[in-house]
């Protein structure tokens, strides 16, 4: 095996991943790396983090649309 097959991964390529998987576009290349090389205690956290900054980002958006309309 390479010595690259065996690297845990980066910070960049789990945040790539959670990326993608929330899109839906993972690809089935990156998802078995995923697998084979990443820890599932690091994309849960990654996945929640990213899960709640989504929801605040789409809640502050929200707030300031309806703020500007004069709700």
């Amino acid at each position: 095996m390479h010595d690259e097959d065996e690297k845990p991964l980066t910070l960049k390529e789990m945040l790539q991943s959670v990326f993608s998987a929330a899109l839906g576009v993972q690809s089935g290349k990156n998802r078995a790396r995923d697998f084979s090389r990443g820890k599932p205690s690091h994309f849960i956290i990654l996945g929640v983090l990213f899960t709640t900054v989504f929801v605040l980002v789409i809640f502050t958006v929200v707030q300031i649309v309806l703020h500007l309309a004069g709700v």
